[in-house]
């Protein structure tokens, strides 16, 4: 490794013979001049730091566990060339763990007069926004023997996306969404339908779709096919309170609501249903209204990228109001929040009435996987006492489910994994039943 300043000098001296210059400082001048005048030539041929011009370009967003390229220019007028070490410094969560030495760093050279350009890539391991903190450049001589550095703030913003990882849930249940809505061979009829066309009856079709009045004025028997309403109003309301914090497996329980969203608004744009959002603990966190289906999913992923749990106590009379503002009319209200007793008893049971009356109230919650591999562990007195614990809250939360449905509500209470595909099943089911 090359050693500068005054490490230079002193391994420089430690390398003559002790009778050179322990005697006369005399001698230790005349010998070391010529490397003086070579360490300050070398800070003089360095080039100068304050005046290299940097700007960004690259990604400004990208999909959490996805990598996001940000591009530093480097542009040296001086009539120097620029031999350089770079750190380009982000938050640790802009990279994997261990990974940032190599990732943040850079070696290059830049004639004089020219410009070159370096790439940082970024892997986050957190939603949000990753803004840029300092490049510090350390400029060498050709003999690298003294350097110049300086820091400048560049700045540049990337915004990290909740994954959707479950899309891929998508294709089966727009498969579902395609038999409910008449495309194919498998029809439903609802009270709440509309009519869709006629068609030649086969065995197994329902006789009460039969239009008599169409098969007296022809030779077969024709059948009504029906299809559920379209252009309902779907409002998904993200808890964003201090239960939404707790964390299930790796990620907190508002990751897996956010999920959940997106799989159900992608589904519902695509039955030509129109969503809107809503996250709320003590105040309105986020709200997209209005969107079009192609515009929706951008939207709605922006909106959530930023979103972290407050640790306060949810406003569950402010939720319900600011919910009625947002869904003036008939519409589904997707409520994802806690199934805990306490949240759901003390606050939002009471004003239930409210929703309900209105419109069509479903609830989602996490649920914890832990908790029901607790409730099947034996073999010592330690996993029977957890166990107990384990029954006790599957009890506290079906009880607290099952008041939820007495006054209306649709509950699904599933696992990170499986809370979206259910939410979606719930939507098409209610859409069957002729219920939006």
């Amino acid at each position: 490794m090359a050693l500068t300043g005054r490490a230079a000098l002193v391994a420089a001296l430690g390398s003559l013979p002790i009778g050179i210059w322990e005697p006369s400082w005399t001698g230790i001048l005349a010998v070391n001049a010529p490397l003086a005048v070579a360490c300050a030539c070398d800070f003089a041929l360095a080039a100068p730091v304050r005046r290299l011009g940097l700007t960004r370009s690259g990604d400004t967003s990208a999909r959490l566990g996805e990598t996001a390229d940000v591009t530093l220019t480097v542009t040296n007028p001086s009539g120097r060339p620029l031999r350089a070490h770079i750190r380009d410094a982000w938050p640790p969560s802009s990279w994997q763990p261990g990974t940032e030495v190599e990732a943040s760093r850079h070696h290059l050279t830049v004639p004089a007069g020219e410009r070159r350009r370096v790439t940082t890539r970024l892997r986050p391991t957190r939603r949000g926004d990753r803004q840029a903190d300092r490049v510090t450049i350390r400029s060498y001589g050709p003999l690298r023997l003294f350097s110049r550095q300086g820091t400048q703030k560049v700045p540049w913003t990337v915004r990290v996306l909740p994954p959707f990882t479950s899309r891929k849930h998508l294709p089966s249940k727009l498969a579902r969404l395609r038999e409910l809505d008449g495309r194919t061979s498998v029809l439903t009829r609802g009270e709440g339908t509309e009519f869709d066309s006629l068609r030649e009856y086969v065995p197994g079709d329902d006789t009460r779709s039969i239009d008599w009045r169409a098969t007296a004025r022809q030779s077969a028997v024709a059948v009504r096919t029906w299809r559920p309403e379209r252009d309902r109003h779907i409002l998904l309301v993200l808890d964003t309170g201090r239960t939404s914090a707790g964390r299930v497996g790796d990620a907190p329980r508002l990751d897996a609501s956010m999920d959940a969203a997106l799989l159900l608004a992608a589904l519902a744009s695509r039955a030509g249903d129109r969503v809107d959002l809503l996250a709320y603990d003590r105040g309105v966190r986020a709200l997209v209204q209005g969107r079009t289906a192609k515009d929706l999913l951008p939207s709605l992923v922006n909106a959530m990228a930023p979103l972290e749990p407050e640790l306060v106590e949810t406003n569950a009379r402010g939720l319900t109001a600011t919910a009625l503002r947002t869904a003036p009319r008939r519409s589904l209200v997707v409520l994802l929040t806690s199934l805990d007793a306490a949240p759901i008893e003390e606050g939002l049971l009471p004003l239930l009435p409210q929703l309900t009356q209105r419109h069509t109230v479903l609830l989602a919650s996490v649920a914890d996987p832990h908790i029901a591999r607790m409730a099947t562990a034996r073999g010592n007195a330690e996993a029977i006492y957890e166990a107990a614990a384990a029954a006790q809250a599957q009890t506290e939360r079906q009880r607290t489910a099952e008041q939820l449905r007495r006054h209306g509500v649709t509950v699904v209470d599933a696992t990170p994994d499986d809370l979206a595909p259910a939410l979606a099943d719930a939507y098409l089911a209610l859409k069957a039943a002729g219920r939006l």
